[in-house]
C-alpha cells in the first residue's frame, strides 16, 4: 500500500487516538477538579514519584520554568509538595510531596483509572493487543519523521 493509499487511514487512526487523548484528559481535569485542583497542579501531582527539579515540572508542563514557581506554591498552601535543597547542587531545590501529596495523588489516579478503565472495557486479549499496538508505535516514533 503506498503512503497516497494509506492517507485515509491514517487520518482515521490519527482522529481516534485524539479523540481518545481528549476523553483522557477531559476526565483528568475534571477528576482534579472534584479534588479542588488546577490542571497544572494535578498534572505535578500525578507524574511527581520521586523528588525532581523544577525545571523538569516545567518540562513535564511545557510551560517557562517561572510559571512553575506559582504553580508549586499552590501545592505547598496545600500542604500537597514540599521544596528541599538538592543534595548535588544546594542551589537547586526539588519539589517532593508530601505525606497528604501521596494520598491525593493516590485518589487523583484511583479515580482517573476507573473512567480509564471503563473507556477500554475490552477483552484482555484485546486490550493486550491494543496496548502492543500502542507501544510500537511509540517506540517507531520519530523513526520515520518527515524531514519536510
Amino acid at each position: 500500500m503506498t503512503a497516497e493509499q494509506c492517507a485515509p487511514l491514517v487520518n482515521e487512526v490519527t482522529a481516534l487516538v485524539q479523540h481518545l487523548s481528549e476523553r483522557l484528559r477531559q476526565d483528568f481535569t475534571a477528576t482534579a477538579a472534584g479534588l479542588e485542583l488546577p490542571p497544572a497542579q494535578a498534572i505535578v501531582l500525578a507524574r511527581l514519584d520521586a523528588p525532581a527539579p523544577m525545571r523538569l515540572l516545567a518540562e513535564w508542563l511545557s510551560c517557562d520554568a517561572s510559571n512553575v514557581t506559582g504553580i508549586v506554591d499552590g501545592l505547598q498552601r496545600r500542604g500537597l509538595v514540599e521544596r528541599r535543597p538538592d543534595p548535588a547542587d544546594r542551589r537547586v531545590k526539588l519539589v517532593a510531596l508530601t505525606a497528604e501529596g501521596r494520598r491525593r495523588r493516590s485518589l487523583l489516579g484511583r479515580r482517573h483509572h476507573a473512567f480509564a478503565r471503563s473507556l477500554f472495557d475490552l477483552p484482555e486479549d484485546e486490550l493486550r493487543a491494543l496496548r502492543d499496538l500502542l507501544g510500537r508505535v511509540v517506540d517507531s516514533e520519530g523513526d520515520s519523521r518527515d524531514d519536510g
